[in-house]
């Protein structure tokens, strides 16, 4: 046994390299992923129709019948707007509810899902989730996408 052992005092080890691995280097995550990861939790709720407002929903529905326009990959973020710092990100969701359903219920199982998944899978802390519901879809209404002239 050395000294060292003896008297309880601990043998600093070397590393290679200098360090945890979480200390060598840096992770960023763009505003794009986080509205994608929001974008998801929020649609994944009951009572939540469609994401964003009805016109942004339908020149999304138009970009998305064009070849290259972005398709289901833009729609996906679609109503969602994040902004990320280093270590927190605050979303502003914007929501078309069902008719019928508690508004304030589903903004509340709204906020909480996003934020779940968000803290989840990217580690940010998020500070806050604003929603603005612009529509109610009633039960009699058609899809507010525009006839396609193609056939």
């Amino acid at each position: 046994m050395t000294d060292s052992e003896r008297s309880g005092e601990s043998t600093p080890v070397t590393r290679k390299g200098g360090g945890a691995a979480a200390t060598r280097g840096r992770t960023t995550i763009a505003d794009g992923v986080v509205e994608k990861i929001a974008g998801m939790a929020a649609r994944d709720v009951v009572g939540v129709h469609a994401m964003g407002s009805g016109l942004s929903r339908t020149f999304g529905a138009v970009r998305d019948r064009v070849p290259g326009g972005g398709g289901a990959k833009a729609s996906v973020a679609r109503g969602v707007k994040a902004e990320v710092g280093e270590v927190q990100t605050a979303l502003d969701l914007e929501i078309v509810v069902d008719y019928g359903v508690s508004i304030a219920d589903v903004a509340g199982a709204v906020r909480e899902n996003v934020i779940a998944a968000v803290e989840r899978m990217t580690g940010l802390e998020v500070v806050e989730v604003n929603i603005a519901v612009s529509d109610v879809k009633l039960p009699d209404e058609e899809e507010d996408e525009p006839e396609s002239r193609l056939q």
